[in-house]
């Protein structure tokens, strides 16, 4: 990343600018990027943005010494995002964005405190750094400060040929599939198989080396895969449905993420 190195600032987005700058970068990473659209793009604004926004909490990853030339019209030079919708304001949404592709029965009959992620991007230039690092740590503050004991969502492979995510999606499937109390199952009319491969014909290694980032930091912490992967032709993705069990994660694991953060 040239020029001036990152003063990152991590909080909960507080006005209307705030959003924007989160959906304007959801826009140039899951849109521009991906080639992603659909019925919550909006390009003549920029902006990918939906119903579920206005009644979730945005984790914004900012990066202070960059907010003039990312963010002429405000809201801060937003540079990473997660967006968190806590279990209890389900009275407002009445379901999980997570429910249009998963059968989240296990998760939501087991009397646990629940909190779906979702949205989770980072500008490229802050790939590969401490900027996930950031955004984690900052993101465990806020479950211990809300008693949350089971995390989970939706994250992506690009593309949406399954043959060619075939060794990756069977690697997930026979060693990290969640246990039946806490295993979503992918619903019809996209979901589909991710055993396409048997076991003894992986190269787990190979296979692990095509995990997006994202999905791997879930599985150090201990994290597991539902049942099928879904596949959304609208974003150009093939999606698999993440479940943490927070009161199993060690501080020595959070540690990590927490050590160095500035802000």
């Amino acid at each position: 990343m040239s020029g001036d190195a990152p003063e990152f600032e991590l909080r909960l987005a507080a006005s209307a600018a705030d959003l924007a700058a989160a959906q304007r970068l959801r826009y140039e990473v899951f849109v521009e990027e991906l080639g992603g659209d659909g019925e919550m793009v909006d390009h003549s604004a920029r902006r990918e943005a939906d119903a579920f926004d206005p009644h979730c909490d945005h984790l914004l990853l900012i990066d202070r010494a960059r907010s003039a030339d990312l963010a002429p019209d405000g809201g801060g030079a937003v540079v990473g995002v997660y967006r968190l919708l806590p279990g209890d304001r389900l009275a407002q949404t009445g379901r999980f964005y997570t429910e249009g592709e998963y059968d989240l029965t296990p998760l939501k009959t087991s009397g646990r405190k629940l909190l779906e992620l979702g949205r989770s991007c980072l500008a490229p230039a802050y790939r590969g750094g401490i900027g996930m690092y950031h955004l984690w740590g900052a993101l465990w503050d806020y479950v211990e400060a809300r008693g949350i004991e089971v995390l989970f969502g939706t994250a992506s492979f690009h593309g949406t040929d399954t043959a060619a995510l075939a060794a990756p999606l069977s690697m997930l499937h026979h060693n990290h599939l969640a246990p039946e109390a806490l295993r979503p199952a992918v619903l019809p009319p996209h979901g589909t198989a991710m055993d396409l491969m048997p076991e003894a014909a992986l190269n787990r290694a190979e296979a692990m080396r095509a995990v997006p980032a994202l999905i791997k930091a879930y599985l150090r912490l201990g994290g597991w895969v539902g049942q099928g992967a879904w596949v959304d032709h609208a974003f150009n993705t093939t999606d698999v449905c993440l479940v943490l069990d927070a009161t199993q994660v060690s501080p020595r694991q959070v540690a990590i993420y927490r050590k160095g953060r500035s802000g």
